[in-house]
């Protein structure tokens, strides 16, 4: 028999929603001489079974559900079988784009605490639990293993731990390759007809944002001879799905020239950025100085304005300022882009901020689309967590 942990009733109900993490505050029963990062099953005051995972004896989540088959062991041939379904589907839902794609996003695979994105030749990793961590020499094998089974050339792995959610693990924080540091950390990748250049080491999350891929394409699809704004443009995803749609004109606003740099070199590098012009400003203070009727598609992507429930009263106001602005900037006909990446901004509060900001700024809006992020990263029902990005277009009548 499994060393195993004991849950309350709470925990009982929470788990039987399709819930893969179990909280410590729901933990009634747990044998301290157990190892940290062990294989334990999860049982109810009954002596039900409701799931196997790893033990992590820090963290707030005290074990990520893995299997809730009893009979199962948690060995080489099972993360062989996860880590092969995942590849499976993304060589499905990604056929065009399998070379940049998310290939393990986490829960949603169910392999809770592991995120790998794959640039070209590269593996990009991130493990925030610490039973996968001491087992990572094995999991990396696998993923290699994976792919050149398929033929595929990949070289190695490169680690981005440099999350702080590891630190509540009791992991250290570190970057770089997984036993082969001469292997290179930048790339160019080729997104949809557009090439970008990636820098695991330095870009942002793994390198670059991958969930908005089929969303930019959307744009794309708008832009014709359509003069378009992208706000928080970063390193010009949307500015160049715009540009490459034949845009009459692209402006690309950022807070941060090192990021308007990078964006104005992938302009460069796909023979764009004649059409394009790149700003550096604070997007709420340069919106306050466009004109209206100055651009006829206003593309709002921010950063999170929030990463916890405590602040998303702050977040909705921000989030709703900005769409006021873009919203009378434009003129009737004009679209409207919006998105929030915050997995705190409920769907629910994110419309209702919509809603008011349009009966603010008296314009009425026609729902063109609403999406959510691509299809390498799926959402899984019983995991709310899965589920952060919000995507709508809308035409102002």
């Amino acid at each position: 028999m499994r060393p195993y942990v004991r849950i309350s009733e709470d925990g009982e109900k929470f788990l039987k929603k399709g819930q893969m993490w179990m909280y410590r505050n729901n933990v009634i029963e747990l044998d301290d001489s157990l190892e940290n990062g062990c294989v334990v099953d999860i049982l109810t005051t009954a002596d039900e079974y409701l799931g196997t995972g790893f033990l992590s004896k820090l963290s707030h989540i005290t074990v990520r559900i893995l299997s809730k088959n009893r009979n199962e062991e948690l060995d080489r041939t099972f993360f062989k079988n996860r880590i092969q379904f995942a590849y499976d589907h993304r060589k499905t839902v990604e056929r065009e784009n399998i070379s940049n794609c998310r290939i393990i996003f986490g829960e949603a695979d169910l392999m809770p605490g592991l995120v790998v994105d794959r640039y070209n030749d590269i593996l990009v990793a991130q493990i925030s639990s610490y039973g996968l961590d001491i087992r990572k020499d094995m999991i990396y094998e696998i993923l290699m293993e994976v792919f050149l089974e398929d033929g595929q050339d990949v070289k190695g792995v490169y680690e981005r731990n440099d999350i702080a959610i590891r630190t509540k693990e009791g992991l250290e924080t570190y970057k770089g390759y997984w036993k082969n540091a001469d292997l290179h950390t930048t790339t160019i990748i080729h997104e949809n007809g557009i090439k970008l250049h990636i820098d695991v080491e330095n870009g942002q999350k793994t390198g670059y944002f991958l969930d908005q891929k089929s969303n930019r394409v959307l744009l794309r699809q708008l832009a014709y001879d359509k003069n378009v704004l992208d706000c928080f443009t970063h390193t010009g995803g949307f500015a160049l799905n715009a540009a490459y749609g034949h845009a009459k004109s692209v402006t690309a606003v950022d807070v941060s020239q090192t990021a308007l740099d990078q964006a104005y070199r992938n302009a460069k590098l796909n023979h764009l950025e004649d059409r394009m012009s790149f700003v550096k400003a604070d997007v709420f203070k340069y919106l306050d100085e466009c004109k209206k009727g100055q651009f006829d598609i206003i593309v709002l992507d921010p950063p999170a304005f929030t990463k916890s429930r405590k602040t998303v009263a702050n977040a909705y106001g921000g989030y709703k300022r900005i769409n006021i602005q873009a919203m009378r900037l434009l003129n009737r006909g004009g679209y409207l882009i919006t998105a929030t990446c915050s997995r705190y901004m409920e769907i629910s509060d994110f419309e209702k901020m919509l809603r008011e900001s349009a009966a603010e700024a008296g314009v009425t809006l026609r729902q063109v689309s609403v999406t959510q992020q691509n299809a390498d990263h799926p959402i899984l029902w019983t995991m709310d967590e899965t589920s952060y990005l919000k995507f709508y277009i809308f035409q102002l009548i």
